[in-house]
């Protein structure tokens, strides 16, 4: 390893995002404090100094020592990613407490210092802040009319540290993510995403349910090139500060062909016939957004990083499947181990 290589604060380690650039910043000659509420698994085969800082970010103090000496911080921290979650208004303030908050305090923390060069920062926001645009393709120009609440905090989050950049407290930039989804080797953290989540049923032997008509499409985006797009952030950080970019692969997919293929996978799996797909009602907790489609142009962010998507999505939904599968199957002896042993 380099005589004193970066130091990364990494906050938000274990969750979806936070754990998958963990995972690839791992294989990189640097320094990581990996912060989280509960202990970060650290990757196997880590290349890097990992320390692993258990800590709640909203208590006094916390985030100050968690970036202390930091060269580099990753807000990766989200208040939660499941979908009962998106029924907070703008009243939730434990939502808005880590949403917005732990922007404010990191700002806050990193302004203290007294001397020494900028520190980077690189916040994973989300296309949807844009809000309803009416446009087929997103570019990261359209105005920010953010329809619902997690958006709306999300967006005040990103601008507290764009603003904060703008009066040289730090080097900020904030990458608008897609729809992420999957896992992949050595994945820890829990996806909700419509994908898996409608993978879960077609493995528990359910219908597929989808809220969506065939026109709808969505960029789909697979969580290890999402990973190395935030770390191509953190190379490019410089370069990319003082404004949001847009991630995604340029492409939208209708979400029922997607889902008809994770139901053939499934079977493939299973050796049982594929589950059907079904329309339903969207639930209490779907937006206007999530009936829109997306699609990403993000030739500006792979412009000046070089970055772009490397796993053919057939691989990725593949990947995503059989570490599903590999997860019912595990579960399954388990729960035979424990009905043989109370038998017995």
């Amino acid at each position: 390893m380099a005589v004193n290589p970066p130091r990364i604060a990494l906050l938000g380690a274990t969750g979806f995002i936070g754990s998958a650039v963990l995972r690839e910043l791992a294989a990189r000659p640097v320094r990581v404090r990996a912060v989280s509420r509960r202990p970060a698994p650290v990757p196997p085969g880590a290349r890097a100094d990992i320390e692993v800082r258990a800590a709640d970010l909203t208590e006094p103090g916390e985030m100050a020592a968690a970036v202390a000496d930091a060269d580099v911080v990753v807000l990766a921290a989200l208040h939660s990613a499941a979908p009962a979650a998106r029924l907070a208004g703008d009243g939730d303030t434990a939502a808005e407490r880590v949403d917005v908050g732990l922007a404010r305090d990191l700002v806050a923390a990193l302004a203290a210092r007294a001397s020494g060069p900028l520190p980077k920062v690189v916040f994973t926001g989300a296309v949807s802040q844009a809000g309803p645009t009416g446009k087929d393709v997103l570019d990261g120009t359209e105005d920010d009319r953010p329809a619902g609440a997690h958006d709306r905090q999300r967006l005040a989050a990103e601008r507290a540290l764009l603003d904060a950049t703008a009066r040289g407290v730090l080097c900020g930039t904030s990458l608008r993510l897609p729809t992420v989804f999957g896992y992949g080797p050595g994945s820890t953290a829990h996806d909700r995403g419509v994908v898996s989540a409608m993978t879960r049923r077609a493995l528990a032997g359910d219908p597929i349910t989808l809220w969506y008509d065939d026109s709808v499409r969505r960029d789909l985006l697979y969580i290890d090139d999402l990973a190395r797009a935030v770390v191509a952030g953190v190379d490019h950080a410089e370069a990319l500060a003082g404004r949001h970019w847009l991630l995604g692969t340029g492409e939208g997919r209708p979400l029922g062909p997607v889902l008809q293929q994770v139901a053939v996978l499934v079977s493939h799996r299973t050796g049982k016939p594929p589950v059907p797909v079904v329309s339903a009602p969207p639930p209490a907790h779907a937006e206007p957004g999530d009936l829109v489609s997306v699609t990403v142009d993000a030739s500006a962010f792979r412009a000046v990083t070089g970055w772009a998507p490397a796993t053919p999505f057939p691989e990725a939904l593949r990947r995503t499947v059989d570490h599903l599968a590999d997860e019912a199957e595990r579960a399954n002896r388990a729960r035979g181990e424990r009905v043989a042993g109370g038998a017995a």
